[in-house]
């Protein structure tokens, strides 16, 4: 764990910041050499995002998508 002082992270959060995101390292904040606050990064998502793409191929069309049915639709609520 990486330590600055409050006046430090105000003069340069920016690239702090970016720091522990990209390291995934946290940061504590100091102040008159205590510690005061801990910045850390976002925990990682649980379980599997769902993206667009990976449903890609995996669509099958089984007629005319403009023409109505007359079957009654089912929704599942």
């Amino acid at each position: 764990m990486k330590t600055v002082s409050v006046t430090e992270f105000r003069a340069d959060f920016h690239r702090l910041l970016n720091a522990v995101g990209r390291t995934g390292e946290a940061l504590v904040l100091t102040k008159y050499g205590k510690p005061l606050a801990m910045v850390v990064p976002p925990q990682a998502p649980q379980g599997k995002k769902w993206k667009l793409a990976q449903f890609r191929d995996s669509a099958n069309v089984g007629g005319d998508l403009i023409v109505p049915t007359n079957e009654p639709w089912e929704a599942l609520f």
